[in-house]
Parts: structure tokens; C-alpha cells; sequence
């Protein structure tokens, strides 16, 4: 297993390490079911915003609550691989709930990051919550136009017809 993927007890453990040390831990989530340039550009930009990125990774159940039918066509193991290929990306943990609020619970990130397809009244209320509650930052990043997992998948059937 790569050692950049952890479970929310390790996670904790690293984000104290990192504080401890005066560093800044950003986390992001999502599904990053098809990694695309857009997953790419995205993940950069938020490591960019501080010393370390975590990422929080749906797991399958979830997935399919928030995507539907067919959806994840990767499961969480090699999704969790592939992203924790990318240099950017420091640690990946798998969370089985629809929401990163228990995520970034433990976590305690300084910055919690989002795709520009979010505005800070569109993110989750929870989620909002737990960034006040521990004196965090929501950035909202810019959206990559033109490159979406639901694109993407569009094309291929198109191509498989």
C-alpha cells in the first residue's frame, strides 16, 4: 500500500504533526472518479495554498449516493492510488460519508479548499460550520472550464455507441 494513504487515525496524527510544527495543512475532497486535467490543475492550486495537502476520497457507497447508478467506475483503492501518485498530493483518506464533515473534524485544517463549481453559500452547512468552529479558511478555486468527470464520461459513451 502507499504510505501516502491513511485512515482518519493517521490523518489526525500527521495534521497535529504539521500544526506542532507551524506548518499549514490544506484538505480538499471529492470523488475524483476519472482524474482529469481539471482534478489536476485543481489539486496543484490548493497545495499551493499551504505546506501539506490532504485529501479526503468518497469511497464507493458514497459515490454512488452522490453520483448515481454506474458511478464510481474506479473503486476507492485505485482512486486512492491514483491521486496519491500526483507530487501535489501529500495524503489521501478514504471516508465513507456523503460529507467530508468528519473529515475535516479531524483533520483541523488552517485551509479548506473547493472547486470554483462551489460558492461559500452553496458548500455544505456542516462542512462551513466545522471551518468556523476551528478558525479555518474556505478558499474557493477557480473551475476548470471544459474538463468535468460527467464530461467526460459523455464523450465516451458517444464513443461507444
Amino acid at each position: 500500500m502507499n504510505a501516502k494513504i491513511i485512515d482518519m487515525d493517521q490523518l489526525a496524527e500527521r495534521a497535529r504533526e504539521l500544526r506542532r510544527g507551524g506548518k499549514r495543512l490544506v484538505v480538499t475532497n471529492g470523488c475524483f472518479d476519472l482524474l482529469h486535467v481539471g482534478h489536476v490543475r485543481y489539486l496543484q492550486a490548493a497545495r499551493a495554498l499551504g505546506d501539506a495537502l490532504a485529501i479526503g476520497l468518497n469511497g464507493d457507497r458514497s459515490v454512488r449516493e452522490l453520483k448515481g447508478a454506474g458511478r464510481p467506475v474506479n473503486n476507492e483503492s485505485d482512486r486512492a492510488e491514483v491521486l496519491a501518485a500526483l507530487k501535489c498530493v501529500d495524503f489521501v483518506t478514504i471516508f465513507p460519508e456523503v460529507r467530508a464533515t468528519r473529515f475535516i473534524e479531524v483533520a483541523r485544517p488552517a485551509i479548506y479548499a473547493k472547486g470554483g463549481d462551489y460558492t461559500p453559500e452553496t458548500l455544505d452547512v456542516e462542512e462551513r460550520a466545522v471551518m468556523r468552529e476551528i478558525g479555518g479558511e474556505v478558499r474557493i478555486l477557480p473551475f476548470v472550464h471544459g474538463h468535468s468527470t460527467c464530461d467526460l464520461l459523455e464523450k465516451l459513451r458517444k464513443i461507444i455507441k
